[in-house]
C-alpha cells in the first residue's frame, strides 16, 4: 500500500519540488498540498494522509498551530507499536516539520504538540524519502543527530521542574529502564540489545509506557525525559 503524503510550504518552489521527488517513488503518492497552515489542516481532513511535510513559518496559521489542529482530530490515539502491523497501527497522520538551521523555541513546541521529529530543508533527496518512510512506518524520527541536539538544547535552557511527574510513579521498574532509554533516543532494536530482552517485548514495553504517560509517540517521550531530569544534555547510550 503506498504512503500518502500532504506537502505544506508556502514557497511554490519547495512544495513543487519535494512533490515532485515523493510521486517518482513507487510506494509514495502524494496526496495534496497547502500553502498555508489553514490549508493544510483542511487538506489533511479531506485526505486523511499518512505523513505530512509541514513548515514552521507560514502565513494565515504556522506550522505549529496547524500541527495541533491535525493532531486535536486524533485525541485518543498513540503510537501502536505493539501491533506488529509495520505501519503502527495509528491512523493519525505522522507530521515532519519542514526547518532550517534558524531554529528556536516554535520548532520545540511543535515537538510538543506531536510532531513526529525535524527534516532540514536542505536535507538529500535520500534523506527525505527516507524520513517519510520512516515515519509512515511508525517510527519517530530520533536516529538522526540533529533531532537529539535541537531537543538538548531547548530543554537545557529551560528550568527543571520540581519533582518528576506523578504520572511516571504508574510505570513498572523495567518500564521506567525502557522510558529512560527512549529518551535517550535509542530505537527498540537498541532497547533490546542494552537489556538483554526481545526485541517484540520492547515493542510491547513502549506501547504501554506511551498509554501510561498518554504520549502520542516516542518523541513526546523524548521531551519528557528530558524535561523531567531523567535524560540530561549530552548524554549518550552506553
Amino acid at each position: 500500500m503506498s504512503i500518502r503524503a500532504v506537502v505544506v510550504d508556502d514557497q511554490a518552489m519547495i512544495r513543487a519540488g519535494f512533490g515532485a521527488l515523493l510521486a517518482a517513488q513507487p510506494d509514495v503518492e502524494v496526496v495534496g498540498e497547502a500553502a498555508d497552515g489553514a490549508q493544510a489542516v483542511e487538506v489533511v481532513r479531506a485526505t486523511r494522509p499518512d505523513v505530512v511535510l509541514m513548515d514552521v513559518r507560514m502565513p494565515v496559521l504556522d506550522g505549529l498551530e496547524a500541527t495541533r489542529r491535525i493532531l486535536a482530530d486524533f485525541p485518543d490515539e498513540v503510537e501502536g507499536e505493539a501491533s506488529g502491523d509495520g505501519r503502527g497501527g495509528a491512523e493519525r497522520p505522522r507530521i515532519l516539520i519542514l526547518t532550517t538551521f534558524d531554529i528556536d523555541d516554535y520548532v520545540f513546541e511543535a515537538l510538543r504538540a506531536g510532531a513526529s521529529g525535524f527534516l532540514l530543508k536542505d536535507a538529500t533527496p535520500q534523506a527525505l524519502l527516507d524520513a517519510v518512510r520512516a515515519v509512515a512506518a511508525g517510527d519517530s524520527l530520533l536516529a538522526p543527530g540533529i533531532t537529539r541536539r535541537l531537543i538538548e538544547h531547548f530543554v537545557s535552557t529551560r528550568a527543571r521542574p520540581p519533582a518528576e511527574p506523578s504520572r511516571l510513579a504508574d510505570l513498572t521498574p523495567r518500564e521506567r529502564e525502557v522510558f529512560v532509554l527512549i529518551a535517550r533516543g535509542l530505537s527498540n532494536q537498541e532497547i533490546a540489545g542494552e537489556l538483554f530482552i526481545a526485541e517484540q517485548t520492547t515493542k510491547t514495553h513502549v506501547s504501554r509506557i506511551l498509554t501510561k504517560l498518554g504520549l502520542r509517540d516516542r518523541v513526546q517521550a523524548v521531551v519528557l525525559g528530558y524535561e523531567t531530569g531523567l535524560v540530561t544534555p549530552g548524554q549518550e547510550p552506553t
